[in-house]
């Protein structure tokens, strides 16, 4: 028989933005019902095993941008979460190089020196404009975007705090946050640097996860977001979760439940039940029905409204920039389960940078071209990737001598196209397999037996999530 129970706020989907809207809520004493269509909690940022022994994190896989507001709101440490933070990386170079970045800034600048001399001096402004915009952008996380065209005092209130946060730039440096925001990684970076490699390595983080390339606009925006999290208050910094990405969720969902809210995983939700312009509630695919004053969705705008809401309870207009809104695939992950520690030739031995994100992509023009393949509907056949180790500081998530590496690939579209045709059913095991010599072929620059060291056929995995962090 099906359930029609009601609650004060039904939240549609478990993942880490719908469990945390649902803590707040349950801790301020609000009724609240999550429901998830997966037997497990998590989202985009959960930790599975595909076989005994190895934990690894599906989709995002490091961890910063958690603001600390909700981990010391939600006191979610107590539940279990640890985060370990890691120092560093590098980029390795066919001909056996390596430009290692180190979090200690005077390491930092010998070995900016050692590769380009100039580019020491470059990089402490490049800092200075980095943490100028950082500064700026991150009081508006937290906040609500105000609408412009309203009249009501919230609204109001927030475009003068907007405004008030611009007059205090000067007309000078407001006109260069501007300028930033519209401008491309590639130029930002060629701006102030001359190393190739220095420049390779610094772009990442203003590709990662989008469908954009190195010179495409906005991209130097996206570096903020790689700049401005933390790691128990140390900005900019990277780090895992103990036990994989899960363990972010799993802490929320044990911070709901000790706050009275209740989640039900298994059923997702068929239809949001709505009466004259106003969401009631849920029905879910398993027949139960679900009623509340309050319903969110933890789903992308197409699910929620195009899949899961009748076309007749929403404007005609509103509908068409839902279908016009474009959602497109761009990353690839491989999980691979290695039978030891890889080695790495050029690296010094007990290199604290190997514990870090690891590339091998060596110039701007290189990236670009890898975003040409993805925009001709084709896999990268040169791809850019992020490459960890988290075993190495996480020893939990692989056998005892054993490690785990997680591979973030760019780029990778959701669906193949085949003479102009674009059709996801040529992502058959050959298509994955071809990709995945692609990335162990590059993989190989960096650590050569690669390809010795690795110990399960289901190792690769794709996905095409555009989330780095949770």
């Amino acid at each position: 028989m099906a359930n029609h129970d009601s609650y004060d706020a039904i939240i549609a989907g478990a993942g880490h933005n719908g469990l945390t809207a649902a803590c707040y809520l349950a801790r301020a004493g609000l009724r609240v019902l999550v429901v998830e269509k997966n037997d497990w909690i998590g989202g985009a940022a959960v930790s599975r095993s595909l076989e005994p022994g190895w934990t690894y994190s599906n989709c995002s896989y490091v961890c910063s941008l958690l603001r600390r507001e909700i981990v010391r709101d939600l006191d979610l440490p107590r539940f279990g979460l640890q985060v370990i933070p890691y120092e560093g990386g590098a980029t390795f170079t066919p001909d056996g190089d390596y430009f290692a970045y180190y979090s200690d800034h005077d390491a930092l600048r010998r070995e900016i020196a050692r590769h380009e001399p100039r580019d020491v001096d470059a990089y402490d402004r490049f800092s200075r404009t980095v943490i100028r915009q950082c500064r700026f952008i991150r009081p508006f996380l937290l906040r609500n975007a105000p609408d412009p065209t309203s009249l009501k005092v919230r609204d109001l209130q927030e475009l003068l705090f907007l405004l008030r946060r611009a007059n205090g730039l000067g007309a000078r440096e407001l006109a260069e946050t501007m300028r930033f925001w519209t401008m491309s990684i590639g130029d930002f970076l060629d701006a102030h640097f001359e190393s190739p490699l220095i420049k390779a390595h610094l772009a990442g983080s203003g590709i990662i996860g989008t469908g954009l390339g190195v010179y495409s606009p906005g991209t130097a925006y996206v570096l903020l977001h790689h700049y401005m999290g933390d790691v128990d208050g140390a900005i900019g910094a990277w780090g895992f979760a103990r036990g994989g990405m899960g363990a972010i969720t799993r802490a929320l969902g044990d911070c709901l439940t000790e706050a009275g809210g209740v989640i039900r995983t298994g059923a997702g939700v068929e239809r949001f039940i709505v009466d004259d312009g106003r969401v009631k509630g849920v029905a879910l695919d398993n027949g139960d029905i679900f009623f509340a004053p309050v319903v969110a969705s933890n789903m992308d705008v197409k699910r929620t409204f195009l899949r899961h809401t009748a076309r007749d309870q929403l404007p005609e207009d509103f509908l068409r920039g839902v279908e016009r809104f474009k959602i497109r695939g761009s990353s690839a992950k491989l999980n691979i389960a290695l039978d030891g520690m890889p080695e790495f030739p050029a690296a010094p031995e007990g290199a604290p940078f190997l514990r870090g994100d690891l590339h091998c992509s060596t110039s701007l023009e290189e990236l670009e071209r890898a975003y040409d393949d993805w925009k001709e509907g084709q896999w990268s056949r040169n791809p850019y990737f992020d490459m960890l180790i988290p075993s190495q500081i996480d020893p939990t998530m692989a056998p005892q001598g054993k490690h785990m590496m997680t591979v973030f690939v760019q780029y990778a579209p959701y669906d193949l196209e085949k003479d102009g045709i674009r059709s996801g059913q040529h992502w058959d095991d050959a298509a994955r397999q071809a990709l995945a010599d692609c990335v162990f072929d590059k993989i190989e620059q960096a650590c050569p037996d690669i390809r010795f060291g690795w110990s399960m056929p289901r190792c690769a995995r794709r996905w095409t999530s555009n989330a780095r962090s949770g």
